[in-house]
């Protein structure tokens, strides 16, 4: 017995890690407050993290005082390319609860209150 508890956590963390390299890339944000970004997200321990590496307005790309800052907050495998975590909006120096969906090259973030019931939510390209 003590064999297969060892084995069957083994399966999980391995399926979880796995599961996490969906969300592993270089995703284009939707546009916010007149500009969008490009983050790069990767596995952070269990988890996968989002820094802002680049960001875009009208007059094309430009150098943000939010790159290399943390958008993406330890985003955490469900399953079935479900995620949650944390979410920070540059705009107001807000954290919010995170949840997240990868489905092929689309990424649908959102940032919740209220215990997760209310929540506002952006469309991701994954670009790289």
């Amino acid at each position: 017995m003590k064999k297969f508890l060892i084995l069957a956590a083994s399966l999980l963390a391995f399926a979880t890690a796995a599961s996490a390299q969906d969300a592993v890339g270089v995703w284009q944000t939707e546009v916010d407050d007149g500009a969008y970004a490009h983050i790069t997200i990767t596995p952070c321990g269990a988890a996968v993290c989002g820094v802002i590496s680049r960001t875009f307005n009208a007059d094309g790309e430009y150098q943000s005082e939010n790159i290399g800052k943390t958008l993406v907050i330890d985003m955490v495998p469900q399953g079935g390319g479900a995620y949650e975590g944390s979410v920070w909006r540059p705009s107001n120096d807000k954290v919010y609860i995170g949840k997240m969906d990868v489905t092929g090259d689309a990424l649908r973030l959102r940032g919740c209150v209220a215990g997760g019931l209310l929540c506002s939510s952006q469309n991701w390209q994954r670009v790289g």
